[in-house]
């Protein structure tokens, strides 16, 4: 048997990358341009046009990126960004991965090159098998690779041997199917990438408010009087928010960004569809800047609201709105004295604010009758990722900014689907009442034990008490923490499978044999027994919209999602499931009218996602109704995070660069911050650097401590930067190395990838 391949990471860089001054403004016409290079570079002028004028349109291709809301009414003819058109290209792309592809390339060879290198390499055309001591992948009919897959699931001792993970990308249709096959193969796990981005956001909101998503529509952003952005950064990874915020501020609207990094996006925006507009300087978008220390958002938003408790002091029944306080929550006097008691001093040196900065932030929100608070990652990727949230939820409440239009909360998801799909029952925790709606349904007992969330999905294939890895979409190996020890869970398996459109990591890091099937994209035209189907997905603010491909599929031999968990369910189950799957596929109508009688709020679905931009969820919390166990929605307690650094560590946050989504990576320019032709950098403050005798540009190892243990990535050049003190930044995948498997939010058990203790040594 030959060895398995060693390059679980990408690969280090042979050249330093060029750093130039970061960019004052995002978008114009370099947005513009570098939109249409990608574009007609991947697809073609003709094929690239066709593709971006229906993208986002209604009845249109779905952008396979975030999941920004399109508006209800009149949409533009470019109703797309830049990230959006790469996104598209990257799919839509004329560059073929064919089985002599395959047979050229060993998997050892594979792993040896860059991510941008193997995204680069286009679309998977016919499903691929890695057999047992192979060192190449070889084709495969789709009969035989469910065979294989049926095969190995069933030989397990038990179902909850079994890992299905699910990827933001996926269709509500695909979705539902899926978790009905899972339970009825008889698990429940069912991780999915919430549960490394926005699980934090759900958990914090759940417990305090009853309801786990956002509260505000597009429309409030047309109403409300200041907006706060928190861990957020939108010019890179939801840039069509940029023209929500430069409405809200041609019509007056305060905005307050809070992050470590200065961001473009927020800083200055000239938005690329105003060409009058390329040559001047933008619209400044940031009244006010807060540059808070990496994880100092618990204390930064405690010292606002002391400011607001003050001021009430000050201005008796003028600030806080007692009505609703009274009427609406519950625990408010004891937030109030355990705020009182968090010295001010402590919240000032851990957020890194100055007093008036703090001050400044608290006039905003206290002179604003309408406030929407929206965060990201920056806020959920923390070991008190959940406190982040329910500290937001405090403020709140304190002025009865929730159920009020033009305020409220708007955590902004990374991925087209990822609210779709917990929606649709992709989570290992599923509620009871839904599961006797889908036990109802189909006519099974589905399992009621709780599955393995991400983290400890792979925990438990490393300790070898799960067997098999089937993954709906994404690149698990290098979305997940702890990339080597992933790394080895995953080897241990004795089958890794994954629905993928192009190549990436995470198939050259294999069980003991591996699959390759490819699927559409949402670009494709999608056929089932001879009529075209559509799918449907959910975005930020609970729109359920129908989406159409328009482009000729890449290959005869790829299948849909819906289609391949369906052919996956028939070979498995057989005779153990009584459900018509090919009547199923046949009409994806017939998904919808199932999907309707499991998931509440789906009443008359293919009726009411026919209408011109499809429906809204109802929302409780818009409503003022708290599906808490007493009816209330609750303040909260938590102590100021423990942040104890040792002499010459810093806390390192990971981030995403210009050119990639996720982890795809679309070229090597994070032109906002200035860096061109790399990716392996570190940011420093520049007085960090003086002090700790490194230099800039110079080649770096970086090694995270967690626990006693040590985990080292290699290979990062020093790049000076606008960060606070003791504080480092990185892109992701290459560092996610440094992020141990251990360390997660309390609760949510999210990754804590913004919150990795590192120490910095010279290269060897």
């Amino acid at each position: 048997m030959s060895a398995k391949p060693t390059n679980a990471q990408p690969p280090l860089e042979s050249t330093p990358p060029d750093v130039k001054p970061i960019s004052k403004a995002a978008g114009g016409m370099t947005s513009a341009l570098v939109a249409a290079k990608f574009a007609f570079g991947e697809m073609g002028v003709v094929r690239g046009t066709k593709a971006l004028l229906q993208l986002n349109q209604k009845q249109g291709i779905d952008c396979p990126g975030c999941a920004w809301p399109e508006p209800d009414g009149e949409r533009s003819h470019f109703e797309f960004c830049e990230e959006g058109a790469k996104h598209v290209a990257d799919e839509a792309t004329k560059k073929r991965v064919t089985p002599d592809f395959f047979a050229k390339w060993s998997v050892k060879e594979l792993a040896g090159q860059s991510d941008l290198w193997l995204n680069q390499q286009g679309r998977i055309t016919q499903p691929m098998v890695l057999r047992e001591g192979a060192d190449h992948y070889e084709a495969i009919d789709w009969k035989d690779a469910f065979a294989l897959l049926a095969r190995e699931l069933n030989a397990l001792a038990s179902p909850d041997e079994a890992i299905f993970y699910t990827s933001g990308r996926t269709s509500n249709e695909a979705a539902f199917l899926y978790q009905l096959f899972v339970r009825q193969f008889g698990t429940n796990n069912l991780p999915d990438c919430s549960n490394m981005c926005h699980e934090s956001s759900g958990t914090g909101m759940k417990e305090t408010l009853g309801f786990g998503k956002g509260t505000v529509m597009l429309e409030d952003f047309d109403l409300c009087d200041a907006i706060f952005i928190i861990g957020q950064n939108p010019g890179t990874n939801h840039p069509r928010m940029l023209t929500t915020l430069l409405q809200a501020k041609r019509r007056g609207c305060t905005i307050v960004h809070i992050n470590p990094l200065p961001e473009a996006g927020t800083t200055r925006f000239k938005h690329p569809q105003e060409f009058w507009n390329w040559l001047g300087g933008g619209t400044q978008l940031a009244d006010l800047f807060l540059q808070v220390r990496i994880n100092g958002d618990v204390a930064l938003l405690k010292g606002i609201m002391k400011e607001v408790l003050d001021a009430e002091r000050r201005r008796p029944g003028e600030i806080l709105d007692h009505q609703f306080i009274n009427q609406h929550t519950i625990g408010f006097a004891e937030f109030k004295e355990a705020l009182a008691r968090v010295p001010l001093g402590d919240i000032l040196e851990q957020s890194g604010m100055r007093k008036s900065q703090v001050e400044d932030a608290a006039k905003i929100f206290i002179n604003s009758q309408r406030v929407i608070f929206c965060w990201a990652m920056g806020l959920t990727q923390h070991k008190n990722a959940v406190a982040n949230i329910q500290e937001i939820v405090n403020l709140v409440l304190l002025r009865g900014q929730l159920g009020k239009p033009g305020s409220g909360l708007c955590p902004v998801r990374g991925h087209s689907n990822v609210q779709g799909d917990r929606t649709m029952g992709i989570w290992e925790q599923p509620a009871p009442q839904f599961l006797d709606s889908l036990g109802k349904e189909f006519n099974f007992r589905p399992p009621r034990r709780h599955g393995y969330d991400t983290v400890h999905a792979i925990r438990a294939m490393h300790e070898e008490s799960a067997r098999v890895f089937f993954g709906l979409g994404g690149n698990f190996l290098s979305a997940t923490p702890d990339t080597e020890f992933t790394a080895e869970a995953l080897r241990r398996c004795r089958l890794t499978a994954h629905v993928s459109t192009k190549l990436n990591r995470a198939h050259l890091i294999t069980g003991k044999q591996a699959l390759i099937l490819p699927c559409l994209g949402r670009t494709e035209i999608d056929v089932q027994a001879n009529e075209p189907q559509f799918v449907t997905t959910e975005n930020s603010m609970a729109v359920v919209e129908e989406w159409r491909g328009a482009l000729p599929p890449a290959s005869e031999h790829l299948l849909s999602e819906p289609a391949i968990v369906a052919g996956l369910a028939k070979a498995a189950l057989a005779d153990r499931s009584t459900v018509d799957w090919d009547s199923l596929i046949a009409n994806y109508d017939r998904i919808r009218d199932a999907i309707e009688h499991v998931v509440p709020g789906f009443e008359n679905y293919n009726e009411r996602v026919r209408q011109s931009g499809g429906f809204h969820l109802s929302n409780p919390i818009r409503n003022r109704e708290f599906k808490t166990k007493d009816g209330k929605a609750h303040f909260t307690v938590h102590p100021l995070p423990q942040i104890d650094l040792k002499p010459g560590e810093f806390l390192m946050m990971t981030m995403r660069s210009h050119d990639q989504f996720n982890t795809t990576i679309y070229g090597l320019d994070d032109r906002y911050r200035g860096i061109h032709n790399g990716r392996r950098v570190v940011f420093l403050n520049a007085e960090d650097i003086r002090l700790s005798r490194l230099q800039d540009g110079q080649l770096v190892d970086l090694i995270s401590h967690f626990n006693g243990e040590d985990r080292v990535a290699r290979g990062f050049r020093i790049v000076p930067y606008s960060i606070p003190r003791r504080c480092a930044a990185t892109y992701f995948p290459e560092t996610n190395v440094l992020v141990p498997i251990d360390h997660f939010a309390d609760k949510s058990h999210t990754p804590a990838s913004k919150s990795v203790v590192i120490s910095i040594r010279p290269a060897d």
